[in-house]
């Protein structure tokens, strides 16, 4: 499977909120950084990540830009509440085994109506 092929296979996956079908795409030992937060590092944090982001929101990644490199996918997105973001995909032997996502977190608490924390509002 191409990168390209395998990204399209997630992104389905994650429409369908499908997390046990997503870790499949992910290597034992793959490492997700979105860069709003630290890098996670194997299948069961990565899966931590998608249980509580789909406990707690409503997510649909809507392709705007799929391109292939190599070994790398790169992938522009939006949503239908107006977040948009970018993710870059290294994936060796038909698994992720790095993923990196830009987006504006946010934006996506304001969007999703969840409670902003802290952090985002303290002015000190």
């Amino acid at each position: 499977m191409t990168p390209r092929e395998l990204v399209e296979l997630w992104i389905e996956r994650f429409n369908d909120a499908d997390i046990d079908g997503l870790m499949d795409l992910y290597a034992p030992d793959a490492v997700n950084h979105q860069v709003v937060m630290d890098p996670l590092k194997g299948r069961d944090a990565i899966r931590r990540l998608f249980e509580l982001e789909f406990g707690r929101a409503e997510m649909v990644c809507i392709r705007e830009t799929l391109f292939e490199d190599g070994e790398w996918a790169i992938l522009e997105w939006s949503d239908p509440r107006g977040l948009r973001g970018c993710g870059f995909f290294h994936v060796v032997d038909d698994r992720i085994v790095f993923q990196r996502g830009y987006f504006d977190q946010l934006t996506f608490f304001r969007a999703q109506e969840l409670p902003i924390p802290e952090e985002y509002t303290d002015e000190g």
